[in-house]
Formats: structure tokens, C-alpha cells, sequence
């Protein structure tokens, strides 16, 4: 494959910057430690790109440390982000579209994660198709824990020379690598690691598992990966067996990252293969019950009887939720479940009503009753 000698100077181009701060618009995202929004950064948007371009271009420019900001996660864990300023993510897009053609072209296909013209939904058909075509009803799911913060540096650059060998390229990945974290006001060191939250995080965590994928390949095992969510296929039960023992060594030897031992394991299709939300059987596919409780949860916070809003606020509200969901997990055989799920909204959503009525409308409450049927016929989903 070919190598790339030099590229920094492709970079020098401010409708390339202006192209990155399109995306990162449309990304939206927080401000970074210097507190700057997006909109203030919009405001002198040619001046910035100006300036951008200049400390580019003279070498001048070094981006400041990401924002730790923690996200809590279902299991009562947190997710710990890494925000960077917008003027660094507007670099690190630009960058990101530099690269992204050139690594594309070796990445496995079996990779899915962070990649143009790919989603969860070709993961998942991935998935089905290896468990029901070809009987490869054996499943490793392997478990790494905090995968991005893992990342070894040495690796991460080394992997990269395989491609790119521009010293300056080389070198702005390494300061947006080493720019460190401010956490309670501290700066701190980043030894290890690229930032969930960075740009340019996904395409480098793609570059580095990619040495993964394809000592896999050569190995002859089906893969499915999605981003650090990472399955193995098998005929049989102790194929499986040794391919866990095979990905483990390579991950952790050879990548230096963490298989969480206690929630990688071995599954199997006839009990269903948990992924990306859904639950792969060998003749069905259904929504993961935890994900199902979760977006309840959130529907319940916004139809809570006590909230006083209007109803048709209150749909407003629920609409984007219900097509966000239904949109995802469409590629299950979920039709029963959308049903109690509507069923189930409908009757908080009276509740919700004839509670406000209660208070303000005369109406008997028969008449209410019909009344409310009617408008969540009209409204709900619309």
C-alpha cells in the first residue's frame, strides 16, 4: 500500500478549515476549557480560520487540554469525555478528513465503528448474517475496558508511520495526543490514551484495533467490530474457546489494552447474542430489555403527572424521542413490543390530561375521556 511522505501541506488551506468547521457545527458538542461556544467561535468565523491557518502554517500552533467532563452510564458507572476547544476540534476535523481516505483503504471490513457509509444497523446485519447463514452460532463477545483511555501512544504513532511518515503530521498528532486534561481547575499529564470527545479519538482507535481485525483475519476468524464493541464468531464451542484465548493474548500483549474478564464471554445465538442494543437469536432479533427500560425511564421524565405542562407540549417533547428509537431499533422483529410501548404511553399520557382537566376543565368525565383519545390519535408520532 502506499506510503505517504508528504501530506502537512495539504492541511494549509483554509477552505479545508472552513469544510472542518462545517462538520463541526453540525456535530455541535460544549465549549472547551477556554470556554468558548461554538456560536462565539462563529461570530469572527474567516478571522479565527485566518488566524488558525497562520499558526499552521508557522508552526506556531499547539492545542490546550481537553475538558474532563464525566457521563454517566447505565451499569452506574461514568464515561469520562475529553472536550476540546472548538478552534482544536476545527483542526482535528480537518485533519480527520485528511487521513480518513488514505486509512479506509486497509481497514478491515468487518470494522464498522466511526466509519463513512457504515452504521450499527450493517454491524448488526453483520452479526445475523454470520449466526443464521454460515451456523456460526458460537459467539466471543469480548469486554475492553476503557478502551480510548488505554491507547499507547508508541503504538498509536507507530501504526500511523505505516502510512504517513510527514514528520509534521506525525508531530500534531502527537501534541493533540500529549496536550493533557484539565480536571477541577489542574492540569494533568496524559501519558496514555486519546479522549472520547476528540475528533480525531474514533479514527485513531479504528487505526490502532485495525492491527487486531487483521491478525484475526489471519487467523481465520469472522469478526464483527464496532468501534471497541467486539464479537467473534465460531462453529463450535471450544473454537470459541480458543479464539477468546487467541484475542485476549493479542489485545492485551500486543495492544496493551484491558479485556474485562468478567464481561467478556462466550455466547450463544440459541440464548440470544447481546450487540449494539439488540439481541441476536438464531431465528430472531429483539430489543435488548435493558434499553427498553432505560428509554422508559426517559419517557417517564417527561410525562410526569406533576410536570404541568400542556399535552401538546408534552408530545412535542416525546415525538423526536419515539422517532429516535423507533428509527434504531426498526431492524428488530419489535413490532409487539412498539405496541405495548405505545399502549403504555398512552395511558401516562391520559393520567398526564385528566389530571390538569381535573383542575381546570368542568367537562364530565366521559366527555374528557373521549376527548383525549382523540387528540393523542392526532398528535402522538405526528
Amino acid at each position: 500500500m502506499r506510503v505517504y511522505y508528504s501530506l502537512y501541506g495539504h492541511l494549509l488551506h483554509k477552505e479545508r478549515l472552513y469544510k472542518g468547521s462545517k462538520k463541526v457545527w453540525k456535530a455541535k458538542g460544549a465549549a472547551g476549557i477556554d470556554r468558548q461556544s461554538l456560536s462565539d467561535y462563529a461570530q469572527n468565523l474567516s478571522d479565527n480560520l485566518d488566524q488558525l491557518l497562520l499558526e499552521l502554517k508557522t508552526k506556531r500552533y499547539t492545542p490546550q487540554p481537553v475538558r474532563r467532563v464525566e457521563i454517566p452510564k447505565d451499569d452506574g458507572g461514568v464515561r469520562l469525555l475529553g472536550i476540546p476547544t472548538v478552534r482544536d476540534r476545527v483542526v482535528q476535523q480537518a485533519l480527520n478528513d485528511l487521513l480518513t481516505p488514505i486509512f479506509e483503504e486497509q481497514f478491515h471490513p468487518s470494522s464498522f465503528g466511526y466509519r463513512p457509509n457504515r452504521s450499527c444497523h450493517d454491524a448488526i446485519n453483520k452479526a445475523t448474517m454470520f449466526i443464521r447463514r454460515y451456523g456460526m452460532q458460537h459467539v466471543v463477545d469480548m469486554d475492553l475496558s476503557k478502551c480510548f483511555d488505554k491507547l499507547d501512544h508508541e503504538l498509536i504513532l507507530k501504526s500511523i508511520k505505516k502510512r504517513v511518515t510527514d514528520s509534521s503530521v506525525l508531530e500534531l498528532i502527537k501534541q493533540f495526543l500529549k496536550s493533557g486534561v484539565m480536571v477541577d481547575g489542574e492540569w494533568q499529564h496524559t501519558e496514555i490514551g486519546s479522549p472520547q470527545g476528540g475528533v480525531i479519538s474514533p479514527l485513531i482507535a479504528n487505526i490502532y484495533l485495525d492491527a487486531f481485525d487483521q491478525e484475526m483475519r489471519k487467523r481465520g476468524h469472522r469478526i464483527v467490530r464496532y468501534a471497541d464493541d467486539i464479537l467473534i464468531f465460531c462453529r463450535s464451542r471450544k473454537g470459541a474457546e480458543n479464539a477468546q484465548v487467541q484475542a485476549t493474548k493479542v489485545l492485551e500483549k500486543q495492544l496493551k489494552l484491558t479485556v474485562n474478564e468478567t464481561k467478556s464471554h462466550i455466547a450463544h445465538s440459541g440464548e440470544g447474542v447481546k450487540f449494539l442494543g439488540i439481541e441476536i437469536g438464531s431465528h430472531y432479533s429483539r430489543i435488548q430489555p435493558k434499553k427498553m427500560s432505560t428509554f422508559k425511564g426517559k419517557l417517564k421524565r417527561v410525562t410526569r403527572r406533576n410536570g404541568g405542562k400542556p399535552l401538546l407540549e408534552v408530545i412535542k417533547q416525546l415525538n423526536p424521542l419515539l422517532r429516535g428509537f423507533s428509527q434504531y431499533f426498526r431492524i428488530a422483529n419489535a413490532n409487539r413490543e412498539f405496541k405495548k410501548l405505545a399502549a403504555w404511553l398512552r395511558r401516562r399520557l391520559r393520567s398526564v390530561q385528566l389530571r390538569l382537566w381535573k383542575k381546570t376543565d368542568p367537562t364530565p368525565p366521559q366527555a374528557k375521556t373521549a376527548r383525549l383519545r382523540r387528540v393523542i390519535q392526532v398528535y402522538l408520532y405526528g
